[in-house]
């Protein structure tokens, strides 16, 4: 799950070749973008927390909304790395927002969870003035920002605390990390200074807590699911535990194993403008009802 400084360079590597597929693809081309636009003032020790807007030029109606929660092990990764992405979405019509959120050590992983609620409560509020839809919502994640888009989709105290029904129309997982906490920690037995600790703390009953996986239920946001043949094997773990207890509530739930990933491609693959996921994540969204139900043809 340590994948943070693995990113940075591949990004770094292909960047320019990402620039020119982008150049290529005019995906600089028809759209705004809205840097660093405060969500939620910082409390104590964590500072303001920002997101970024991608809105397509010319909207003639309310289009779809995308919040993407980045990675970094819970401790590192910023917004900026993925404004690529950002762009790529605008051409298919889609409001894309990157957020940033409090790290560890800084933060624990409940204060990470809150703001990135937080973030979605203030495009519920404000996404309208930027040409999105407030209520067709959906979240996406890759490793540590999975784990925190999969918490706040499913446990409904982080909506309670705001005083909001969830608005999260539908959940994309991206080789999600952290689903399962609780059996990760319980498993590896990591020496007490350990980084995770100081996210989730020495307690057991927080690591259920902070487990996707122990709050699973009826009603959830339909789902769709991606997860690296090649990635680290506590995220093949997590996510069979997973997508096996999702049989019980979400049986037809898609789980797509792409055979040749490891985890930080599980990302980067979004910065070729052409990727086969951008459209399968489109139909997916299209297929979700406003009642946030799966509308089958």
């Amino acid at each position: 799950m340590n994948s943070q400084t693995r990113v940075s360079i591949i990004i770094i590597l292909i960047l320019f070749g990402a620039f020119l597929l982008t150049l290529s693809g005019c995906t600089f081309l028809g759209n705004k973008a809205h840097k660093d636009i405060i969500y939620a003032k910082g409390m104590g020790a964590i500072p303001d927390q920002q997101l970024s807007i991608f809105e397509p030029k010319k909207p003639k109606s309310p289009k779809d909304v995308l919040i993407f929660i980045h990675g970094g092990n819970w401790n590192s990764g910023r917004k900026s790395q993925y404004n690529l992405i950002g762009r790529n979405w605008t051409k298919r019509d889609i409001v894309y927002v990157i957020i940033d959120y409090p790290l560890s050590p800084t933060a624990t992983y409940k204060e990470m969870a809150e703001y990135s609620a937080k973030s979605v409560k203030w495009v519920k509020e404000n996404i309208q003035n930027y040409g999105g839809n407030p209520d067709r919502i959906f979240i996406s994640g890759h490793s540590a920002g999975g784990h925190l888009a999969a918490l706040i989709s499913i446990d409904d105290q982080y909506f309670q605390k705001l005083g909001m029904t969830n608005p999260i129309k539908g959940l994309i997982l991206i080789d999600a990390a952290g689903l399962d906490m609780y059996g990760y920690l319980l498993d590896e037995k990591f020496p007490k200074d350990h980084t995770y600790y100081k996210t989730f703390t020495a307690d057991q009953k927080t690591w259920k807590d902070a487990s996707p996986l122990y709050h699973l239920h009826k009603g959830m946001p339909p789902m769709t699911i991606f997860r690296g043949g090649k990635t680290y094997p506590s995220i093949v773990l997590s996510n069979e535990k997973f997508i096996k207890a999702m049989q019980e509530f979400a049986p037809e739930t898609p789980y797509e194993i792409l055979k040749s990933k490891k985890h930080v491609p599980m990302i980067t693959q979004f910065f070729n403008p052409w990727n086969k996921r951008y459209n399968q994540i489109h139909r997916f969204m299209e297929s979700v009802d406003n009642k946030g139900s799966i509308v089958k043809n």
